[in-house]
């Protein structure tokens, strides 16, 4: 049996002009849902996770009121996660003794500064690197180590809803720098932001590559923004969790390398969950390069015991991060046919709805405006009559009302069936107009 696939490549630094491009392969024998000889990964494969104490499938009666829905909304991915990451947890799990781990991270470190490295052409060192539990607590701490109670934070909606969360558990208030609807799509709104960056103004959290909208922001867009920053000595929490899950009409550039002299006010939140399916191991890492910062991240962690990782965590991490590229060339190139799938389908089938363009990550922002309807009519024909569970867009606050948000991280059977079913019901919808 043989197979004509395509794999992505990353092709150089982003300063030197470097993409992802695409090289012809052979796949010569399938066998256990992997080409023996070849890097070809099986996606297509539809699991059912209901039952295994997974969010995404088993609180769906909690969240959504009502049990067996198909699932679009949370943020993971209906993938095993990379074979060699499984291979290196089972040996785990064989060798059968779960004391502490090491506190020795040296190669874990190493591990992320050299992804980081070949992934994006940034190059850090080992030392610029520190762990946490999840992106979420990396930002909760940088909030606190670069404000005070009462500060203002920056945030620009519509975006990922613990950045509100956080914001306000801690203390400090919302400003908000809402993205600006262009022809060309979502940007950000610069002239707004200098109006919101004022005394009282501490910090802005940016999401890069953004969840919910899907840009990927450019090398100018960011630059702009580090220098703006820069000038009303406003420090920066970048949450790059969707960092690797870019198609190749785009490109991450880490905020750090749009603009070097940041680094004095930023920390960087990266993490293998979304790129490998691992958010339940609850590893992730933060990036400084300013000593002062670093320092100050691993005191405020330290305080509350959460700067180690478990073994497992530390385990798929590093596996992740040193043999886990093949499978993710493939995951990228399989989520990129996804999104053309799913522009293509509300194109033909849903004229009503809009899709701007995403350039990366695997949740796509719909915009159902056009029906007329609030988004609590939206949600209740989407689960009562479509049988689909998508995020309500209302949650990512300003300019989310309208619109919803759906995961196309899942084979693409399952995908198209979960299409066919908003169609069914909102093709020939009319709605309120």
């Amino acid at each position: 049996m043989v197979v004509c696939m395509y794999r992505t490549r990353f092709m150089g630094p982003p300063e030197s002009g470097g993409a992802r491009g695409r090289e012809p392969f052979r796949a010569d024998v399938i066998f256990g849902g992997i080409a023996v000889g070849s890097d070809r990964y099986d996606f297509d494969t539809r699991i059912d996770r209901s039952g295994t104490n997974c969010e995404k499938w088993d609180d769906m009666g909690t969240v959504f009121g009502k049990d067996g829905l198909m699932p679009f909304w949370v943020a993971d991915m209906d993938f095993r996660s990379a074979p060699e990451i499984i291979d290196a947890l089972r040996a785990k799990v064989e060798f059968g003794v779960f004391g502490y781990p090491t506190e020795q991270i040296g190669k874990y470190q190493a591990a992320v500064a050299n992804w980081e490295s070949k992934r994006h052409g940034w190059k850090i060192s080992p030392d610029d690197v520190g762990f946490m539990p999840g992106v979420i607590t990396g930002l909760s701490v940088a909030i606190c180590e670069f404000t005070e109670p009462g500060d203002g934070v920056v945030i620009q909606p519509p975006i990922y809803p613990p950045f509100f969360r956080e914001i306000r558990h801690n203390g400090r208030f919302i400003v908000e720098n809402p993205l600006a609807e262009t022809d060309n799509g979502y940007a950000m709104d610069f002239a707004n932001l200098r109006e919101a960056l004022k005394p009282g103004v501490r910090a802005i959290v940016i999401s890069n590559p953004h969840n919910p909208v899907s840009r990927v922001w450019k090398l100018q867009e960011l630059a702009e923004l580090g220098q703006l920053c820069l000038e009303r000595d406003v420090a920066v929490i970048c949450d790059e969790i969707h960092q690797d899950i870019v198609f190749s009409d785009a490109k991450h550039i880490p905020l750090s390398l749009a603009c070097p002299e940041l680094d004095k006010k930023l920390v960087t939140l990266v993490s293998p969950s979304k790129t490998f399916n691992l958010a339940g191991l609850r590893a992730s890492a933060w990036i400084a390069r300013d000593r002062k910062i670093a320092a100050g991240m691993r005191r405020a962690l330290a305080r509350f015991h959460l700067s180690g990782l478990n073994m497992f965590g530390l385990t798929a991490l590093e596996t992740a991060y040193t043999k886990g590229e093949a499978w993710l060339d493939e995951a990228i190139a399989y989520l990129e046919k996804n999104r053309d799938l799913v522009e293509r389908f509300i194109r033909e089938n849903l004229p009503r709805v809009r899709m701007r363009h995403p350039e990366g990550t695997y949740v796509f922002w719909l915009d159902f405006r056009d029906y007329g309807l609030k988004n609590s009519e939206l949600m209740d024909i989407l689960i009562n009559k479509a049988g689909v569970a998508l995020s309500d867009g209302a949650a990512y606050g300003t300019g989310g009302k309208g619109f919803l948000r759906l995961n196309a991280g899942c084979p693409r059977t399952q995908l198209e069936e979960g299409l066919k079913r908003i169609a069914e019901i909102f093709g020939s919808f009319e709605g309120k107009r």
